[in-house]
């Protein structure tokens, strides 16, 4: 049986580790050629050689991801090594924590730099790329229940990711004639290397998850999965919450 995404290239940022290292594993797993970008050179390469050994298609390409010359090379390198851009996930991302007193302009620039800019100019030039091969393609946000609720300490990231949801919306006027879909994933609390640093992060998750536990990373992956896949054509302009319930009742994660 051909696997789903047999033949299909997928360019996938911040993927060294957590949520993105997880999407870009399981596309690879179900026959895609991906691309795998992070900052983090180490562990880009790390990553993409974990993907490699278990005998599937991964290359390492890391840089940053808000730096528009380099998501355009970025985009040049996967047509040169696999012949297209079929898929564009915009998983970069970063979190500063602190109230509207304490951000400083810096914070505020390195924020919108990586969540909004990078986001953006992916979509753009995936896009036209995709535009140029004719057959359509996917592009993928990934948003935060924080885009939907109020969350003490984090105004610029929740205004960040809000944006990039209207941003999903948007570009459908765009995308939609060239047969590219574009959405977003609002993951809610997940385990990864950074949040498993924190002890009380799984009990106070559980305790005011409905689902009773934090998302798994392979939670937010088979979202992604399904969002950039053939049977998600007619889906465009939409962000799907991933979150065990808690936009439904929102209450804070205090001890």
């Amino acid at each position: 049986m051909t696997a789903p995404f047999a033949n299909l290239t997928a360019l996938i940022t911040g993927a060294g580790q957590g949520i993105g290292f997880a999407i870009a594993s399981a596309l690879a797993k179900q026959g895609a050629n991906v691309l795998l970008n992070d900052y983090d050179e180490t562990l880009a390469r790390k990553a993409a050689d974990v993907i490699q050994q278990e005998g599937y298609s991964c290359q390492p390409f890391p840089g940053d991801a808000s730096d528009v010359s380099f998501i355009e090379q970025m985009v040049h390198e996967a047509v040169r090594l696999f012949g297209s851009v079929d898929i564009a996930i915009a998983n970069a991302g970063i979190t500063v924590f602190g109230d509207i007193f304490t951000t400083t302009p810096d914070a505020f620039q390195q924020i919108v730099n990586v969540n909004l800019r990078g986001s953006f100019f992916l979509a753009q030039l995936a896009a036209r790329q995709m535009r140029e091969q004719g057959k359509g393609g996917s592009v993928l946000f990934m948003s935060s229940v924080v885009g939907h609720q109020a969350h003490p300490g984090l105004p610029v990231y929740s205004m960040t990711k809000a944006g990039l949801e209207m941003l999903a919306k948007q570009l459908v006027i765009d995308f939609s004639p060239l047969g590219i879909t574009i959405n977003a994933i609002a993951p809610g609390a997940t385990l990864t290397e950074r949040t498993l640093d924190d002890p009380t992060y799984i009990p106070i998750w559980s305790r005011i998850t409905p689902m009773g536990r934090p998302a798994r990373v392979d939670d937010i992956a088979n979202a992604a999965l399904f969002l950039v896949s053939p049977a998600s054509r007619h889906i465009t302009g939409q962000s799907l919450v991933v979150d065990g319930g808690w936009t439904s009742i929102s209450p804070p994660p205090v001890e």
